[in-house]
């Protein structure tokens, strides 16, 4: 439901699928393809959804969609269940303002989801070529998307994943919300790596954990985010920054001089960082752009606040003159708020980034793998045309593999700290030239993680391969 592209991961053109001839790609993620499809039978056009999640499977030669190694095969086939429910979910929704999926069919080991296809652009693109919509735009596609997403909440289910690319403008009028993440919520809490899968700037702070407490707020977070998006030009901050320094309050408070209060802090009050400030449904967030007084007085303060007490060079807010009734509501709520929710979101904070650092290192490894470098388990796979280094006997060497094993560990740790010239727990390529001839030679495959350096888990990994290949001769 956009501009035509290309993807290297999808189907051929002209590819049928059943009774449906692809002409195009609309677009691509982390979890699948959206195609431009002619419908043979009907002689009409349809948008159809392709379930391929890239962290866990792969194109085929043959067109099929498999997972990308044997683990994978199990959270694959969960997230395919849960594209199969997402499909069922908006199946039984005919509103004029959430997608409609008309049909559903499994072919090349996946599942399809087949749309109507209206011509027009998302709001991300509109944004990019043209000044931003006025308040009354604005209003013109937020009410109508409220009524969509009202109707999702009711059903018992979210999206997930509102941002501005998924937001689609109809040529004749009227908004529709694209792309629900049901599929993506369930891979979430199958696997670890769908944790991080989420838009910087649109996910609630909640979403960053598995566990957290998700809702309708959530989904309110992140179309406030397109708000804000419209309004200062820019994406807001991701929520985990926020929690170090907010200043989306100052942001918003700019835009005052060109659209109302009223609309202005009802955005701020659903881009709060906990989601126990902000409103909790939509009809409670409806009410705030109608009605100034349905905002919460901190949340009406914050952005008289973010007024009265500009930047400085800093990055810090300073009062510049005499401070406002809202200002000072505003500092006696934060004098007033408990040090430890302070020091529980700090924790917070700390705790998710430590977990979408790791998620990275992961995603990582096995973007390492699947370009065709040394699998993690090293020993599993020989390097071809490798010659294993001699296990040379020693006087000390017991029979017990345990204590092989811990005095092949000593050797390599030895090995390994004497090639470590800077002592800084790496070996560069450097450091092995003329020491290790093999490990020269095979640098990119025995750095399993791609970093450009050796571990002593990965020197020790190739040195248990050479030892157990040199015992099997």
């Amino acid at each position: 439901m956009g501009e035509t592209t290309i993807h290297r991961n999808a189907l051929p053109l002209g590819t049928l699928l059943l009774e449906y001839q692809l002409d195009g790609v609309l677009g691509a993620g982390g979890f699948g393809i959206t195609y431009l499809a002619r419908d043979t039978h009907l002689e009409k056009q349809v948008a159809i959804k392709e379930y391929l999640p890239t962290d866990l499977a792969m194109r085929a030669l043959d067109g099929s969609v498999v997972p990308v190694a044997t683990e994978q095969e199990h959270d694959y086939k969960w997230g395919l269940e849960r594209f199969i429910q997402e499909a069922r979910t908006l199946a039984r929704f005919s509103h004029p303002h959430i997608v409609r999926v008309n049909r559903y069919f499994e072919a090349n080991g996946t599942g399809y989801m087949v749309m109507d296809y209206e011509k027009g652009e998302s709001l991300n693109q509109l944004l990019r070529r043209s000044a931003p919509p006025d308040e009354a735009g604005l209003r013109a596609i937020l009410m109508p998307l409220l009524d969509g997403l009202q109707a999702v909440h009711d059903a018992g289910f979210l999206h997930r994943d509102i941002k501005p690319s998924n937001i689609f403008l109809r040529e004749t009028g009227g908004p529709v919300l694209l792309d629900f993440g049901a599929a993506r919520a369930a891979i979430g809490g199958a696997t670890r790596s769908m944790t991080a899968v989420l838009t910087p700037g649109y996910a609630p702070l909640e979403q960053y954990a598995s566990n957290a407490r998700q809702g309708p707020w959530s989904d309110l977070y992140a179309l406030a985010g397109v708000l804000y998006r419209a309004i200062v030009g820019e994406s807001p901050p991701d929520a985990v920054s926020r929690l170090k320094g907010d200043h989306v309050p100052q942001r918003l408070a700019g835009a005052t001089a060109r659209m109302t209060a009223t609309f202005v802090r009802a955005v701020e009050w659903a881009l709060a960082v906990d989601e126990k400030r902000r409103p909790q449904n939509v009809p409670e967030w409806r009410r705030a752009f109608l009605d100034e007084g349905a905002v919460p007085v901190s949340a009406a303060a914050g952005a008289a606040t973010a007024q009265t007490l500009p930047l400085d060079a800093g990055g810090e807010s300073r009062a510049t003159g005499p401070t406002t009734e809202a200002a000072g509501r505003s500092r006696a709520a934060r004098q007033t708020r408990p040090r430890r929710s302070r020091w529980r979101w700090a924790a917070l904070a700390a705790v998710l980034l430590l977990v979408v650092v790791l998620v990275g290192a992961w995603s990582k490894q096995r973007k390492a793998v699947r370009e065709g470098r040394l699998p993690a388990a090293v020993e599993r796979q020989p390097i071809p045309g490798s010659t294993p280094a001699p296990v040379r006997p020693s006087r000390e060497r017991s029979d017990r593999p345990g204590e092989q094993s811990e005095a092949l560990k000593q050797r390599a740790r030895r090995d390994f700290l004497d090639a470590d010239r800077d002592g800084d727990g790496y070996l560069t390529r450097a450091e092995v030239a003329g020491r290790f001839p093999l490990i020269e030679r095979e640098f990119h495959r025995v750095d399993a993680d791609g970093d450009g350096r050796i571990s002593l888990q990965e020197f020790f990994r190739l040195r248990r391969f050479q030892a157990r290949q040199h015992q099997q001769r």
